[in-house]
């Protein structure tokens, strides 16, 4: 037990000894109805330098002057208790082996423990009220207003404002919002389903009612906003408590789904205003973290793609499993400087290196490589426009499968313990330029485990559409409708598997600790969405009618475009993992010639740019391969 010797430690101390001897000595006065007798009061000033060296041992004992007061948590108080319990025992004994409670009332210590009690969490109360309140440069009729107003339980200036839900995401809100006197809200209660919640009270707020009475509790508290704080909502009740939302006319927020909350951790912070994904209401993610901690944490981690959308996911959800060193491979530079300015803001523990680098450039990768020795490799970078590599298909060749090729090659010369491959659903029986160059970049992937003996585990990790990445569909349905309309869907019956960016990301990690090398992990994409009822979702969502304020239009399917995605081919099988939303594909084949020639004849047709010729030599090494 160490403690620093410093001005404000003798401060407190002092103000210690003051409360004990106060203490003890309103206890003399309670039991002897304040008029203490002569022989009482000779006893009281002989125990009062032992009671008091006693107290201030186990204090010290209990670390009570370690912490900082500003600080001061239910763990601080605890030990206050433990404490008083510990001397009070101790004086009692001291007393038996004295004096035997000769001439000395009893109920005097038991009086005395509650006070003393009472009067240095009292005083530590105070402190952190003090400092969350008032501030280092508030003065003492600061402090004192403040107290009234708590006392007379005068509302705090700031918005009037409703948390429905009154679990622990509620509670926390609330905590930070009384703790932060930054935060211009003022909590008027809560709403909550649970019927045995009812008149309750949390931190001194009361539960009002159910949910559906919003309209009225709006009314007799005044409340200008709502807080939907269920991140476990099921997306139809989220979608009604939306509505119900709207028919009152309130501005409403939401904290997001544990999943998108990076550390688990609910803050002010992170509400934000209620946006289409959340109606989604995936459910969160469950992790094996400690499987996951094994192989990333204390590692050095490359991430090819670092600045797009699954890219940045993964950064910031492989920095809270505590790597050494993060290597931000990225050709593109301002999303770069963007995720390693966010990174080195977030996680200041961790070294994060950013990298201007291209893929398609063997020697360029191979520096990279030899400078900072990856143990873990990340591959998402890739072109992924369906028709924009229509036009372009020796694009796709040279970034996709070519890049794909360098990497792994490179990853094998350098022994990294595993390769994890970001793919999509667009591989499994191609109909575009795209979805077959993932499907080849598969093919060379699982190869180096299939065919060789690799030192190097090679992991595929194949998935649909996530909400929210970059040319993802929704942005561009928010855009047509805030510019007044029309929607444009391809076609009526078109079908798309979503999930969200931060799930995604922490299923690729799931897969990569879970892999042995050679496997393709497809990840649970729950019921495919049409994109039509997405369309008229999010004009209601913005409130609109469609084919009324808004119109949709039908363009006809694009270039390469499928009516619905697959996730495995008529040759795969899919086998269940350990984990709900994991599965593994058992159609393993090896293929030599896809290592031997075909890639680089593929390769050398690449750069006459010969569209016919790429797209025939595509079908000779994915047969399934049919153009839209």
């Amino acid at each position: 037990m160490k403690v620093k010797l410093t001005k404000n430690l003798f401060f407190i101390l002092g103000l210690d000894i003051f409360l004990i001897a106060f203490a003890f000595l309103f206890a003399y006065l309670i039991r002897f109805d304040f008029n203490i007798p002569a022989w009482a009061f000779d006893n009281f000033l002989s125990l009062l330098l032992y009671l008091t060296l006693i107290k201030i041992v186990w204090f010290f004992i209990f670390d009570l002057y370690q912490g900082m007061w500003r600080y001061t948590g239910l763990n601080d108080l605890m030990n206050v208790g433990k404490a008083s319990i510990a001397s009070f025992i101790c004086v009692i004994i001291f007393i038996l082996c004295t004096t035997g409670f000769q001439g000395v009332p009893r109920s005097v210590f038991i009086i005395d423990w509650f006070l003393t009690l009472i009067f240095i969490i009292g005083l530590r109360v105070a402190a952190r009220i003090y400092f969350e309140k008032v501030g280092l440069n508030g003065s003492l009729s600061d402090f004192i207003q403040v107290l009234l107003k708590i006392l007379r339980r005068e509302k705090r200036p700031g918005t009037d404002v409703i948390i429905i839900g009154a679990g622990n995401c509620g509670e926390n809100l609330l905590r930070e919002i009384h703790n932060n006197s930054s935060i211009k809200y003022n909590v008027c209660g809560f709403l909550d389903d649970d019927s045995g919640k009812n008149g309750r009270k949390i931190h001194g707020v009361a539960v009002l009612g159910k949910i559906d009475q919003l309209d009225q509790i709006i009314n007799s508290t005044g409340a200008k906003e709502v807080i939907i704080a269920i991140p476990s909502a099921t997306p139809k009740r989220m979608r009604e408590i939306v509505e119900l939302c709207k028919q009152c006319g309130i501005r409403h927020k939401t904290v997001p789904n544990m999943g998108e909350l990076i550390n688990g951790k609910v803050s002010i912070n992170s509400v934000r205003n209620v946006e289409y994904r959340d109606l989604l209401g995936r459910k969160s993610v469950t992790l094996d973290k400690e499987k996951i901690g094994k192989y990333i944490g204390n590692k050095t981690i490359l991430i090819t793609g670092a600045g797009g959308s699954i890219g940045q996911g993964l950064c910031k959800q492989i920095c809270e499993y505590h790597p050494v060193k993060l290597i931000l491979v990225e050709i593109a530079e301002s999303p770069l400087y963007e995720i390693d300015l966010q990174l080195k803001k977030d996680f200041q523990g961790i070294d994060i290196v950013p990298v201007l680098a291209d893929i398609k450039h063997k020697q360029e990768m191979v520096t990279v490589f030899n400078d900072f020795r990856p143990d873990i490799v990340f591959h998402a970078a890739a072109y992924k426009h369906v028709p924009m590599l229509e036009v372009h298909p020796w694009k796709a060749v040279e970034n996709n499968i070519i890049g794909t090729r360098n990497l792994v090659e490179i990853s094998e010369k350098f022994a990294c313990e595993k390769f994890v491959f970001v793919s999509t659903d667009k591989a499994v029986n191609p109909a575009n330029i795209m979805g077959t160059s993932k499907r080849v970049s598969e093919m060379i992937v699982q190869n180096k485990n299939l065919c060789t003996k690799s030192k190097t585990n090679f992991i595929i990790v194949r998935f649909g559409n996530v909400i929210g990445s970059v040319g993802s569909v929704i942005p561009l349905f928010k855009r047509q409708i805030k510019e007044g309309g029309p929607v444009t869907v391809t076609h009526p019956d078109i079908i798309r598997y979503f999930m969200l960016i931060p799930e995604a990301c922490q299923l690729i990690m799931q897969a990569g600790a879970m892999g042995k090398g050679g496997e393709i992990f497809v990840l649970e994409m729950g019921e495919p969405v049409k994109i039509d009822d997405m369309a008229r979702d999010l004009i209601k969502f913005s409130g609109f009618e469609p084919d009324v304020d808004i119109k949709i239009e039908y363009t006809g399917l694009r270039p390469g475009e499928k009516l619905y995605e697959e996730l495995m081919t008529d040759d795969e099988n899919i086998v269940p993992t350990n984990h709900s939303k994991i599965m593994v594909l058992n159609g393993k084949k090896c293929n030599m010639d896809i290592i031997n020639g075909d890639i680089k004849i593929l390769q050398d047709i690449a750069k006459t740019r010969d569209k016919d010729k790429i797209i025939e030599q595509l079908k000779k090494i994915v047969p399934e391969y049919q153009p839209a």
